[in-house]
């Protein structure tokens, strides 16, 4: 062999070598540090959505792209962290210039918290809550029950705004009944419908992926409120990438859990952190919402909060857009993530109660 093409051979293979050991080094460990420093390539944009006049940001997880690619859909808490008593409507269709362009879902959903839309512009919600009022301080009476209970239910509009399908049993339920606090929704292109369900994080909450067919007919469950391989604490966001595998944020575990569309657990990353959102795009670039380390949590103060981004296929991080706001004890920066067709993202923000946008510095 020529001496030229020897040398070419050991550089090629030391830099595939390489690769492959950073990329098994990003899938990382429960105790890894904080990946923090990556760059950040994007300029926020604050007050993007115009809301109509007197109207204010209630508090949202919930932010999607239309099927065109370019409209944002939201689903946020009616001015306030509840939509209980509300005459607004929670979802809402904004178009690239941040135009109101059509809002729907008054008196049908209490607590939004995901929202989903399918291959054929369809609108699936996540009702995470029901409206069954609190119960009465020591000595004071109960408040009257509702007319009619509903909640912890997912919801499929159409693009106009008509309930096409309800999944879950009215204000909710729990074991071979379903949904007790629904967190996410995401249809697959074959139509297959899953839903990741427990929100709390006590030992009673319910914490499992839930798959059903197009028409919403139960096919299988798996997981279990837990630590170990396949069990969840809060599986709080779905996404999927090219090859069809389910990336499942276990929040309150600090990794994400990808998984086979049967179930099967095929791998476990802790490099993005404390997962509320996950979004993968067409090219398999997946953007994780990370809303609750540092400050918030007292486990994870070497992480900071934001946005990581990088690959669905190497697990590689390559970016990160960090939270501004470095000490707080509420929920801050984005919850919810989507990113249109022209690679801008839309953070959906609990805490501050905010739609932000971050567009690609030139």
């Amino acid at each position: 062999m020529p001496a030229l093409w020897r040398r070419t051979l050991v550089l090629c293979v030391g830099a595939a070598a390489q690769a492959a050991a950073q990329g098994a080094a990003q899938t990382g460990h429960p105790d890894m540090p904080g990946l923090n420093n990556r760059p950040n390539p994007y300029r926020t944009v604050t007050g993007w959505a115009r809301l109509p006049e007197g109207r204010t940001w209630g508090s949202t997880s919930a932010v999607a792209i239309d099927r065109d690619g370019e409209r944002v859909w939201v689903a946020e808490r009616c001015g306030q962290n509840s939509c209980v008593g509300s005459d607004l409507d929670p979802v809402l269709l904004f178009d690239r210039t941040g135009r109101l362009v059509r809002s729907f879902g008054k008196g049908l959903i209490n607590w939004p918290h995901g929202i989903h839309v399918d291959r054929d512009g369809n609108v699936w919600v996540v009702d995470g809550r029901d409206n069954r009022p609190a119960p009465p301080r020591a000595g004071e009476p109960a408040p009257p029950a509702p007319a009619r209970v509903f909640g912890h239910q997912v919801i499929k509009f159409s693009p106009t705004g008509e309930v096409l399908l309800r999944l879950g049993t009215d204000g909710g339920g729990r074991d071979s009944a379903y949904f007790f606090q629904p967190n996410a929704v995401y249809v697959a292109p074959n139509g297959d419908i899953f839903v990741a369900e427990g929100h709390a994080s006590g030992p009673t909450a319910n914490a499992r992926i839930l798959k059903f067919d197009r028409t919403g007919r139960l096919l299988a469950t798996w997981g279990k409120k837990g630590t170990g391989p396949g069990e969840f604490d809060q599986p709080h966001a779905l996404a999927m990438d090219s090859r069809g595998r389910l990336f499942v944020g276990d929040r309150s575990n600090n990794r994400i859990l990808i998984f086979s569309t049967d179930g099967a657990l095929l791998d476990t990353w802790y490099q993005f952190s404390r997962a509320s959102g996950i979004w993968i795009d067409a090219d398999d670039t997946i953007y994780v919402a990370d809303s609750e380390s540092g400050s918030i949590e007292p486990s994870r103060t070497d992480w900071q909060r934001g946005i990581r981004i990088g690959s669905a296929r190497t697990g590689i991080v390559t970016a990160f857009i960090p939270d501004p706001v470095t000490s707080t004890r509420g929920t801050s920066a984005a919850e919810g993530v989507a990113v249109d067709r022209h690679g801008v993202i839309y953070g959906a923000e609990v805490g501050p109660k905010a739609l932000t946008r971050y567009e690609r510095r030139p």
